[in-house]
């Protein structure tokens, strides 16, 4: 009986041996990442404002069924022109689950210096930024290469949570190529935009290798955002990356 129980174990091990010898079957994989940006603030002062921004995604597949996404998320701007914005994760369409946190970004036009803190690591990378304070709309018609034709058409007016907004629609033309693509590929873009606050309260993009994206500012306030918002949060650690700190480090070294 105890050499029937040795051999079995000599061959039970010798199994695992083998099959950890084995050689995988493929390589690691990185997989596909697509990032879907939410409405662009500009650090401009003396225009404060705090929201709720949702975020909707359906992509259709080949099969004709679609898959819907959603998320929700703060963002904010003080009268210093100091955004803060929150990334979330995507989760299913009518989900009761809500968009988990994963980042916070603090940008300050003042310091000319920008946070991006990692809910999971706890940590907060400090890098230097340079602040857009204005946009200019591309030209329409054909660009110089001839590769894309973008066209532009007024919406006419709106009211948004009582803030008075102008609708827009870009379409985008992609030549055959450009992309990889067969035939003339068109995508559309509308904006529902507020002079008063200087930000897009709506866009809905429409491009047949994303899908349709809704976003939309709700929940409205026009007053002085928390000052708490903009500071780092509270037991996070810091790492400093700007250029004047890794400089004054460069000359103790």
């Amino acid at each position: 009986m105890r050499r029937s129980a040795f051999f079995f174990l000599v061959g039970f091990a010798l199994s695992i041996g083998t099959m950890v010898a084995q050689e995988p079957s493929r390589g690691p994989d990185g997989g596909t990442t697509t990032r879907v940006s939410g409405v662009v603030l500009l650090a401009i002062p003396e225009r404060p404002f705090s929201a709720k921004t949702t975020t909707e995604w359906t992509q259709t597949l080949a099969d004709g069924s679609a898959i819907s996404k959603h998320l929700e998320a703060n963002l904010a701007r003080d009268s210093q022109g100091r955004i803060y914005r929150e990334n979330h994760t995507f989760v299913p369409a009518n989900s009761e689950r809500k968009s988990p946190l994963w980042e916070v970004h603090l940008y300050d036009p003042v310091t000319r210096s920008q946070a991006h803190c990692s809910t999971r690591a706890m940590q907060c990378i400090l890098t230097d930024y340079s602040p857009m304070t204005f946009f200019e709309n591309a030209p329409t018609g054909s660009n110089a290469e001839g590769t894309r034709t973008l066209s532009r058409e007024s919406l006419g007016s709106d009211v948004i949570e009582g803030i008075y907004v102008t609708g827009t629609r870009e379409t985008t033309t992609l030549s055959p190529g450009v992309a990889g693509n067969e035939r003339p590929l068109v995508s559309t873009r509308e904006f529902w935009y507020s002079s008063q606050l200087q930000t897009n309260l709506t866009v809905i993009r429409n491009d047949p290798r994303e899908g349709n994206q809704v976003v939309r500012l709700s929940h409205i306030s026009i007053s002085e955002p928390d000052p708490h918002l903009f500071e780092l949060p509270i037991g996070y650690s810091v790492r400093d990356m700007r250029t004047s700190v890794l400089r004054k480090r460069e000359k103790l070294f």
